[in-house]
């Protein structure tokens, strides 16, 4: 196998590790489902369709009724005892409400003997959402935030308060039932108050602190959204149980252990990848020139969620940016590859996943009149990378926790 065949296999068996199917399987041998009682299963995110398969295949005619509430083109088909929506992401728009407001019927008059099966994926903040105001404001106050350099703590804290699903008040919603939330996360740290917004875990900010943010800000809201800001948020929450089931850490060590079933030795860098995203990429490029003469195949790898300050107007995604950034170090290398890739599948406003770069991409580069520097300048890596046959295209994979990067060094030929 070529290094870049090596990279493909690498890529699918990681994916194929933290795919909902797995996932929600162990869980559910975890979680006691009572025999009697009504079940309700309520699968959230851009893995919500590939959850509620899975544990539609598992629970079978047990479920009472179903709801999914995915992003648009992620529902694959019709799901037996479930009610599909697909809605807005990366803001949350009319079908996010619609899916929310369908949750909360779904919801009412439970007793004690009544079960709720909440399942959460990546895109759940934006795809589930009942806002107290219009979902005009709530989308405006959001972007004034980012805007604002409002960091994720102080969004949270702002939008938990605005929402009625939101910072453990759906979980409130389902009382007396009981819920037992399954997470596939895709925030570092697994915060539970973070994922999803937390719509069935306590939320330990006040009112009093969502209103500093807004005041820090200087953002105008409606006199409905000051109302809802003094509405507090459950800080104790005595029906709900939550249960991370597959993250980052399942991500990484999958890729590991598929690198050293190639013949690799693999070393994990970092689970907590955060910084600039063409940084990042100079930094795996930087570590090539150091490796490039190893005498034993090595594998570097590294997982987090890279930031991408868009000063350009072009096309592409944060591993692209990384994957490209790469690329102008390892120019001219032999047996050297690196990639990075979203294991959602998406990689910002593009169809592709990823980029996968080689010491061949830049030539090629050139042959298209194209730089690296002028690329990552306009943010533009897509069209580079897709010139130079460097794209990662895999479609909707249908799970989501965070992103993947590799470096794959060979020894040179002699």
């Amino acid at each position: 196998m070529t290094i870049r065949e090596d990279a493909a296999q690498i890529i699918r068996e990681s994916i194929k590790e933290v795919l909902p199917g797995k996932s929600v399987e162990r869980a559910l041998a975890q979680i006691p489902i009572p025999e009697t009682g009504r079940l309700i299963v309520i699968s959230v995110g851009k893995a919500g369709f590939s959850m509620a398969r899975a544990a539609a295949q598992i629970l079978g005619d047990r479920i009472d009724e179903g709801l999914v509430v995915t992003k648009y083109e992620h529902a694959s088909k019709k799901l037996n005892r479930f009610t599909c929506i697909e809605a807005g992401h990366p803001l949350p728009d009319e079908n996010s409400v619609k899916g929310a407001e369908a949750a909360m019927q779904l919801v009412e008059n439970l007793t004690p003997d009544d079960f709720v099966l909440f399942m959460v994926s990546g895109g759940a903040s934006a795809l589930f959402e009942k806002p107290a105001i219009s979902i005009e404001e709530m989308n405006s106050i959001t972007n004034l935030l980012l805007r604002s350099g409002a960091d994720i703590q102080e969004m949270n804290t702002v939008r938990k308060h605005l929402s009625k699903v939101k910072g453990g008040r759906f979980a409130k919603l389902c009382e007396p039932a009981r819920v037992e939330t399954v997470i596939l996360s895709d925030v570092l740290g697994n915060n539970p108050s973070v994922i999803g917004s937390g719509p069935t875990y306590p939320d330990f900010t006040s009112g009093e602190e969502a209103f500093a943010i807004i005041e820090k800000y200087r953002i105008r809201v409606s006199a409905d959204a000051l109302k809802a800001l003094t509405d507090e948020t459950p800080k104790q929450l005595t029906n709900s149980r939550i249960h991370i089931i597959g993250d980052l850490s399942y991500l990484c060590e999958a890729a590991k252990k598929e690198a050293e079933k190639l013949g690799y030795h693999p070393l994990i860098l970092t689970k907590d990848l955060t910084c600039e995203a063409k940084e990042a990429g100079a930094f795996f490029g930087a570590i090539a020139k150091t490796y490039q003469h190893s005498e034993r195949p090595v594998a570097l790898i590294a997982g987090g969620e890279t930031i991408v300050h868009v000063n350009g107007n072009g096309t592409g995604g944060r591993n692209q940016e990384m994957a490209l950034s790469c690329s102008a170090y390892l120019d001219g290398m032999k047996n050297v590859c690196f990639f990075s890739v979203g294991s959602d599948g998406t990689d910002g406003p593009t169809d592709a996943a990823g980029g996968i770069v080689d010491g061949n991409t830049v030539s090629r580069l050139r042959q298209n009149g194209r730089t690296v520097y002028q690329s990552l300048l306009n943010n533009d890596s897509y069209p580079a990378l897709k010139e130079a046959n460097n794209l990662i295209i895999t479609g909707p994979t249908g799970t989501n926790v965070n992103d993947l990067s590799v470096l794959l060094i060979r020894p040179e030929v002699r």
